[in-house]
């Protein structure tokens, strides 16, 4: 048995490799289940109990330099550069997928596109906001049911600059943003202000806890609602088609005065009525009206000099409509098969 010891070690060191395969195919050789190794630790249970010690101490001795004989083959087979292959450069290339925008950053894209031509530029801001910039400073009365926890997320409450205690939460609108841009920057304003927000409610195939909007702003001398009514009748037919037509229905919020709710006409039936828009012909998209003369004292602007317009409007709700898709859902679960239906849309 010492003998084959002893030439099993010399295969070993004249031993080379030139590929990792020539390694591995050395180690199953030598050093797995039925390997050479494997069949003299068989061999080594029938030597008589007096030769053992010796025995023993060789084979581990062997087994020890098989496997720094792999570390060094691996370690040898690192350095060296690499060689040289022939290669057919006529042969066409391998294939490969390419992947897609997701849906909602297509359209707010093209949301953000669309007013750029006119003059707006983005604004942006924190998502964990203080509850003056949400509320307090966008005309919300302290008993407005926006506040409860029912629609806003609380995350908790610290001293604010003044030594009052404040809510800290994440936003529920992105109007927080135009706050702060009102707060640091002179009239005349043009802005908009994409971005995630945040609000408690269930989760459904028309509702999430999580959405994305575009807040637009416009502060000068002399804005009407006249100057809102045309720009959002020019966002309506760049976005949906030159014959999109809008209706613009009295409403109510907090920061605006007059406000209005704007609706486009039905894609689906051309405003004759459907299922998706109720029969009515109709589709409800965005909020707007005429800043509040509140905000803008708020804000450090003065109300008897500067007017202006502000809108909002959900980029999953415009991404619905125009893509026909009728589950909000589907824009957070990434499934593939989804996604990439919207390749074509780069």
């Amino acid at each position: 048995m010492l003998s084959k010891i002893e030439e099993i070690l010399r295969e070993v060191k004249n031993f080379s490799a030139s590929s990792k395969k020539d390694i591995e195919s050395f180690r199953i050789k030598y050093l797995s289940k039925k390997g050479i190794l494997s069949a003299l630790f068989e061999e080594f249970k029938i030597i008589p109990p007096d030769q053992k010690r010796d025995f023993g101490k060789k084979l581990n001795e062997l087994k020890n330099f098989i496997q720094l004989k792999i570390d060094t083959l691996h370690s040898e087979l690192k350095k060296k550069p690499p060689s040289k292959i022939d290669l057919d450069l006529t042969l066409p290339g391998d294939s490969f997928n390419l992947g897609s925008r997701h849906p909602i950053s297509i359209v707010r894209n093209e949301i953000i596109s669309i007013f750029t031509r006119l003059g707006f530029t983005i604004s942006e801001g924190p998502e964990i906001e203080d509850d003056a910039h949400v509320f307090s400073k966008l005309n919300f009365p302290p008993e407005h049911p926006a506040r409860d926890m029912q629609d806003t997320v609380f995350i908790e409450k610290c001293i604010d600059s003044e030594g009052k205690i404040a809510d800290i939460l994440l936003r529920t609108h992105t109007s927080s943003v135009q706050v702060r841009v009102m707060e640091k920057q002179k009239p005349p304003i043009r802005t908009i202000s994409p971005g995630r927000v945040y609000r408690n409610e269930a989760i459904s195939s028309r509702s999430h806890c999580i959405f994305h909007q575009v807040e637009g702003l416009y502060i000068d001398e002399n804005v009407s609602f006249s100057d809102l009514k045309q720009t959002l009748l020019y966002f309506s037919k760049e976005m949906f088609g030159e014959k999109t037509r809008i209706r613009l229905r009295p409403s109510f919020f907090p920061f605006t005065e007059p406000s209005a709710e704007m609706d486009i006409s039905c894609k689906l039936c051309n405003g004759k009525g459907c299922t998706v828009c109720k029969y009515t012909g109709w589709l409800e998209i965005l909020g707007c009206g005429m800043v509040d003369p509140n905000v803008l004292e708020y804000t450090g602007i003065d109300n008897q000099k500067f007017t202006g317009f502000a809108f909002g409007m959900g980029i999953e709700r415009i991404t619905m409509l125009k893509y026909q898709i009728k589950d909000i859902r589907l824009f957070f679960e990434n499934d593939i098969r989804f996604l990439q239906q919207f390749k074509s849309a780069l």
